[in-house]
């Protein structure tokens, strides 16, 4: 397998589903002439020219529902925001139109799209650039959430979000896009839904997504020193969501410390917390964790950002309690 960073490996996927599928396209900002913002498109314009690499402009509301029409129309739209801080512009496109459409249609109108793009925090992009919105737009009734944390991940999870056939919400780690990690070569895709236990343990089960994954694994390798082996567990998608795998976890260790960068409130750490003790109430031996971001928008200052944010230090600090050794 090649080791390849996660911004190539996207650019792998969106390479071999435009040369599969005529039908595929990329739109939205500084994705053709440019690039892309964070060079996920590059090489793409040149090998598929302007109609099929589409550059926009700074409007995600209008071509968020550009691609909300060509799918109507039977192609299969990739629209990119720069990031999705920017896509609350476009909420209304993708909402109450891509989200509802096909059951409104009574299953005559498709709507095969995927909106892509990174989420989350960078470093110093303060508030209004630095959200999590995974929680809110899992809410929603007819979109798909997808979170890959790995370079395999990400081209395999997007490959299966272009052909899913269904309006499918694609959340990028803007951290992740140097990270380098083993890709299979081929034809590769990763079914929606299938969780993955990233590192396997007995004492206690870490559920982290997106980037969280990094934080949870360099989490587990450090309790590892004490004798705490810590099993993580990456949903890769937030809906659907992967119970069995989840719950199997938590009833072989007993314990569970769920870590998400996004707030507290309403998270989707909340919803993974419902589901286990559902699933697996009589095996816990401790009440279920949550590890989050600050309930505050996102200082700028930088000292105060690494404050509010979810560290590997926080999330020992949590196993430990569920393990009654804090």
């Amino acid at each position: 397998m090649a080791t390849i960073t996660y911004r190539d490996a996207l650019n792998q996927a969106l390479r071999e589903e435009m040369r599969r599928d005529e039908r595929v396209f990329l739109m939205g900002e500084e994705v053709g002439v440019y690039q892309g913002a964070y060079k996920v498109s590059r090489g793409l314009l040149e090998e598929f020219g302007p109609m099929r690499v589409v550059d926009t402009p700074i409007t995600e509301l209008g071509f968020a529902g550009v691609g909300v029409g060509a799918a109507m129309a039977g192609l299969v739209p990739v629209i990119e925001f720069m990031t999705w801080n920017f896509a609350l512009l476009a909420l209304d496109q993708i909402i109450n139109s891509a989200a509802k459409m096909l059951y409104m249609s009574n299953g005559q109108v498709p709507m095969p799209i995927v909106f892509r793009g990174p989420g989350g925090a960078a470093l110093q992009l303060g508030a209004q650039h630095s959200q999590s919105f995974e929680s809110f737009l899992a809410n929603i009734p007819g979109l798909k959430v997808v979170m890959p944390a790995t370079p395999a991940d990400a081209k395999g999870l997007l490959k299966s979000s272009i052909r899913d056939g269904n309006p499918v919400v694609f959340i990028e780690g803007e951290m992740l896009y140097n990270n380098k990690g083993e890709v299979p070569d081929g034809e590769y895709t990763i079914p929606l839904g299938v969780a993955e236990v990233k590192r396997p343990g007995r004492d206690v089960t870490l559920v982290a997504h997106g980037k969280m994954v990094n934080v949870a694994l360099k989490a587990a390798e450090e309790m590892a020193t004490d004798g705490i082996e810590a099993e993580v567990v990456d949903p890769r998608t937030v809906r659907p969501l992967d119970v069995p795998t989840i719950a199997a976890s938590v009833k072989k260790t007993n314990r569970c410390v769920i870590v998400e960068e996004g707030w507290p409130f309403a998270g989707v750490g909340a919803q993974f917390a419902y589901d286990i003790q559902r699933e697996a109430f009589d095996y816990l031996d401790a009440p279920v964790l949550r590890v989050t971001n600050a309930d505050v928008p996102m200082p700028y200052n930088k000292h105060l950002e690494k404050l509010a944010k979810v560290d590997v230090a926080k999330v020992a600090a949590a196993c430990k309690q569920v393990l009654y050794q804090g």
